[in-house]
């Protein structure tokens, strides 16, 4: 994590628990290949993902107030942040709603990456991108503030995707140009092996594809 600077913008009292906060390309989903500033955050919910590609986001993570972020973030030039975890909105209340109020008034786009396990908390100006995940079998979601998301995303390789994520969409009646489909894979290897499955699904189903081309250009380096 970058060092913060010894004076904080003065935002207000909340604190985030913060795993890491970088400056890259958006790897996957809408914003695919945009200049972003990222910052996850700590903790999830169980039942935990098995195949977690974020594994140190689990643990407790640094204490940072809302102001010692926001220096660290208007430091750096990309017009977009990307809220990411762990699962983030298990924060809103401690600082991320916050944060978020921050951000707008620098004019800062926001993307907010959720898991969908928790609900979503009424959020204006911000784009919201979910990936339910399907663990032993069932799908650990919830669904309050469905429509406060903006795409989904679902990760092909877990057990019986096909079938999975279809079901999820129809029950739902989500549109279909609002579905990101995206290999399983923490490594360049993994998803290059997956990808001409998850093309080919894409094309039958009518969904969107996603790669991560932070995973194809710089394989497994953290913080890209």
């Amino acid at each position: 994590m970058e060092k913060t600077m010894k004076k904080s913008t003065p935002v207000g009292q909340g604190t985030l628990l913060v795993s890491e906060i970088f400056h890259s390309l958006q790897g996957e989903g809408p914003w695919i290949g945009l200049p972003a500033s990222f910052v996850r955050l700590s903790g999830c919910v169980e039942p935990l993902c098995a195949w977690c590609d974020t594994p140190y986001a689990l643990e407790r993570g640094q204490e940072m107030a809302v102001g010692e972020i926001m220096d660290l973030l208007m430091r750096h030039s990309p017009p977009r942040v990307v809220v990411t975890g762990g699962e983030p909105f298990l924060q809103w209340e401690s600082g991320l709603g916050e944060l978020h109020r921050a951000l707008r008034e620098k004019g800062r786009a926001i993307q907010y990456e959720t898991s969908g396990k928790v609900g979503i908390p009424p959020l204006s100006e911000a784009l919201v991108v979910c990936s339910p995940k399907l663990v032993d079998g069932q799908w650990r979601f919830d669904p309050r503030g469905m429509e406060r998301i903006d795409f989904f995303k679902f990760l092909a390789g877990i057990g019986d995707w096909r079938e999975a994520v279809k079901g999820f969409v129809e029950r739902h009646g989500i549109d279909r140009d609002r579905v990101y489909l995206m290999p399983l894979g923490a490594t360049r290897e993994e998803q290059l092996r997956g990808m001409g499955e998850v093309f080919s699904y894409c094309v039958e189903q009518g969904y969107r594809m996603s790669a991560r081309l932070h995973v194809l250009a710089r394989d497994i380096e953290r913080g890209v």
